[in-house]
């Protein structure tokens, strides 16, 4: 099975970015299954029921979300009925909307998704390895499901990497989110979970995380209130990770990150093409 994992997309550039490449990307690459991180969407804080459409619509399977879930108040509502959109599994009880979904391939293969939220340097959350641990035991990878995609949305590398430890050879795929900036850790880990500390951000890279320099910069110099942070508007780039699973298994054979658009150099697995 294929499977192809964008980053958080942040404003109208990372949009435009999902928009304009994925529907031929997973043409070219025949893909089965895509998740694409989308908290970050709405102008870099949140996601609308629109944007939500317009990113599943461009071919995303399932979109995952982190620490501005709700940052859009209207995500409070219309997460209950859209089940390809899933906050942290590690939000409180009660909080509207899942943090697990399945998705069902064209080929009738079952993908399970799952997000969680670190806790180090985050918002106080219930913990993520319990969530992840629930989610996973309900639908084990080799039985109820045929590929299982973690989004650790997380600060600390270190909670990400103890989390795909965790996880390794129960996961298709752990991939860290929400630093905005790729990694270049992307492996297969011993027991076969295909493992990238971060996915990086779909997004104009000439900013400051996806956001105009000017105010990030003065916030740092002043260290004064000042207006709102900006999405940048420059063009955006794309990127993720690709991984290939075992059709017995489930378990990764390949893994490779992805980057198309400008300011970062450009990679793909070549073996797709």
């Amino acid at each position: 099975m294929r499977l192809l994992f964008l980053g958080d997309v942040v404003g109208r550039p990372g949009r435009n970015a999902v928009t304009d490449r994925l529907p031929a990307l997973r043409e070219r690459w025949r893909l089965d299954c895509v998740v694409v991180n989308g908290e970050n969407a709405a102008g870099g804080f949140g996601i609308t029921e629109s944007i939500c459409d317009e990113i599943l619509q461009a071919g995303a399977d399932a979109v995952t979300l982190g620490n501005h879930s709700f940052d859009q108040r209207e995500a409070l509502v219309f997460i209950a009925r859209q089940p390809k959109l899933i906050r942290p599994a590690n939000y409180p009880s009660g909080t509207p909307g899942r943090g697990a979904t399945i998705v069902e391939t064209r080929a009738g293969a079952r993908v399970l998704v799952v997000n969680v939220m670190g806790r180090i340097f985050m918002d106080a959350m219930d913990d993520p390895f319990a969530a992840a641990e629930r989610e996973l035991s309900a639908c084990p990878l080799g039985d109820a499901a045929d590929a299982v995609v973690v989004d650790m949305h997380a600060e600390a590398t270190s909670e990400k990497q103890a989390l795909a430890t965790f996880l390794d050879g129960r996961a298709s795929l752990v991939v860290g989110t929400h630093t905005h900036a790729p990694t270049a850790d992307h492996r297969i880990l011993p027991g076969g979970t295909a493992y990238l500390s971060d996915a990086g951000m779909c997004g104009d890279y000439d900013s400051v995380l996806g956001m105009q320099k000017d105010e990030p910069l003065r916030r740092f110099l002043q260290k004064t209130p000042g207006s709102r942070l900006e999405s940048a508007q420059g063009p955006g780039t794309l990127c993720g990770v690709a991984v290939e699973t075992d059709a017995a298994t489930g378990l990764a054979t390949l893994v490779a990150p992805v980057r198309f658009g400008p300011h970062l150099e450009e990679t793909w697995p070549r073996a797709w093409d």
